[in-house]
């Protein structure tokens, strides 16, 4: 099975149109795991491996944005047990320490604005940030007020100011890795270069005339990606 991690401010819904054109996909509500109390990167990463492992003994991870940083995390908990992971627009971590406290001070703004704002507020400003910049439309993120205590907990427990810059572990992941990134957003084409480099077994695929979203800015493109992965792996 395909099991998928949504981003920030994101929902398992959003991947409701891949699963629809991809066998096997299993969406997972990563705020569930922030639902009752504060968990870090690193123990959420290896709870979700965890409950993957009971029902799935050849698991593929997908992982975008945030969930493609939770989904390394998953990796580095079982490096064994994944036949293969998928990562979308993703960091594998700040190396500087200034750059770090920046993060997570700029984090926990968006943390207070999420818990305590007006969230239709909270969210045109979070949609109008320049790496979200496009004209994809994503499903409604009106729902997740009812989560946003969880979302708030989220821009802490899994800030990247909060997360170990994870390019120097990347080499105990044994699987096949695809790391998709958008030609337009090049921060993170050039973040995914760099980080190809540091797996035993991993190739970088870059999505012409594509931003940050991927998945939804290029469906076609993104799943035709994803199917010659599963195919070459399986």
């Amino acid at each position: 099975m395909i099991w998928a991690l949504h981003g920030a401010v994101g929902m398992a819904e959003d991947w409701r149109a891949f699963s629809s054109e991809i066998e096997g996909v299993r969406r997972l509500d990563l705020w569930r795991y922030l639902d009752c109390c504060s968990m870090s990167l690193e123990k959420a990463g290896a709870a979700i491996a965890r409950e993957i492992a009971r029902v799935d003994d050849a698991p593929i991870l997908l992982g975008y944005s945030m969930g493609g940083r939770l989904a390394l995390h998953c990796l580095l908990a079982q490096p064994k047990m994944w036949k293969g992971a998928v990562i979308v627009s993703a960091h594998p971590g700040l190396s500087g320490e200034e750059e770090q406290i920046a993060r997570r001070q700029k984090d926990a703004e968006w943390s207070a604005m999420a818990l305590k704002g007006e969230w239709e507020a909270f969210l045109e400003r979070w949609q109008t940030q320049g790496v979200l910049e496009g004209a994809v439309e994503m499903p409604d993120r009106l729902p997740l007020k009812s989560r946003r205590a969880s979302v708030a907990r989220s821009f802490v427990d899994w800030s990247l100011g909060a997360q170990k810059d994870l390019r120097g572990d990347l080499r105990k992941v044994d699987c096949p890795v695809l790391w998709i990134t958008g030609e337009k957003d090049h921060k993170f084409t050039s973040l995914g270069a760099e980080v190809v480099e540091y797996f035993p077994q991993a190739t970088h695929r870059v999505i012409p005339e594509c931003g940050h979203r991927v998945p939804w800015e290029k469906p076609d493109d993104f799943q035709r990606s994803v199917r010659q992965f599963i195919s070459a792996i399986s």
